[in-house]
């Protein structure tokens, strides 16, 4: 009998390890989907995540702003940003609206982040081997495949607004400023964390006011956010510089966001919270 017992224990176990199993079922959570968007302007296959609100389909009438992540990767940006932007969308926090979230996932951000330049000699300067950036100066490219491509993908898929916010941190900051610059009637909002104005020389920065005059024929919203001074000294005054160029236009509603718990590799989760807060009331105002 006594060699009975370890057979009867080991059936025992079994039994209540299966019973237990079958009282837990498992199912993945769902947040999202990815499409893999075939660009002709890029040349290459892009891959594309995007969140819709909840109630997405219980609400067929109901259309949403979009906000575009550029650096919209399921390991880059697209999970965290995205939670926060549910997450002030819930009524009880009131923060923005519901919005539907497009990441785009990087293949080489250098590359597609950065404009054209006669040469890399600037890099040095700033701390950088030409070698880090073999692959450079295609941004015309990639902000042509968000105004002729994506853009109008996603417009015609799913139920968009006119509203759009773009979402840039570092060089995605870059190309961000760059687009309200050259583009800006591409997005209604701008979010624009500690920008890599250094690229070119800081060429962008110097061309700044001629391209804000130049192209700028409607009113746009733009967060500029930046983190501790004391980590780049060199990084903010650009940065401060940028926004006291921005906000002489009167077709831009603005502010500046010093945030000096952060640093460089911190910013963009609280910059993108207070930046949502600022964007909320939708102003419309002009200043004379």
């Amino acid at each position: 009998m006594q060699k009975l017992y370890p057979f009867l224990i080991t059936i025992l176990i079994v039994a209540v390890s299966s019973r237990l199993q079958a009282q837990f079922v498992k199912t993945p959570v769902t947040f999202g989907e990815t499409t893999v968007f075939p660009s002709k302007v890029l040349d290459e296959d892009r891959r594309v995540n995007v969140y819709l609100p909840p109630l997405y389909a219980e609400n067929p009438e109901k259309k949403y702003p979009v906000v575009y992540i550029l650096d919209g990767g399921v390991e880059e940006d697209f999970f965290h940003l995205t939670s926060l932007l549910r997450f002030s969308a819930q009524a009880w926090v009131d923060r923005f609206p519901e919005a539907i979230v497009v990441g785009i996932e990087n293949v080489n951000r250098r590359r597609d982040f950065t404009f054209a330049v006669p040469n890399l000699d600037f890099l040095a300067e700033e701390g950088f081997p030409k070698t880090s950036f073999v692959a450079h100066g295609q941004s015309a490219k990639y902000i042509q495949f968000l105004g002729e491509e994506l853009k109008p993908f996603i417009e015609g898929t799913y139920r968009t607004e006119d509203r759009s916010v773009v979402i840039g941190e570092s060089l995605a900051g870059l190309l961000a400023t760059e687009i309200l610059l050259k583009k800006p009637t591409l997005f209604t909002d701008y979010i624009i964390i500690s920008p890599s104005l250094w690229w070119g020389g800081r060429s962008l920065l110097s061309e700044a006011h001629v391209l804000l005059n130049k192209n700028l024929k409607k009113e746009v919203n733009v967060y500029i956010g930046a983190p501790s001074k004391d980590e780049d000294t060199k990084m903010f005054n650009e940065v401060e510089q940028l926004h006291g160029i921005v906000e002489k236009s009167s077709k831009i509603h603005t502010v500046f966001d010093y945030l000096p718990q952060e640093t460089h590799a911190t910013v963009i989760h609280q910059a993108v919270y207070n930046a949502l807060l600022f964007l909320k009331p939708l102003p419309t105002v002009s200043r004379p």
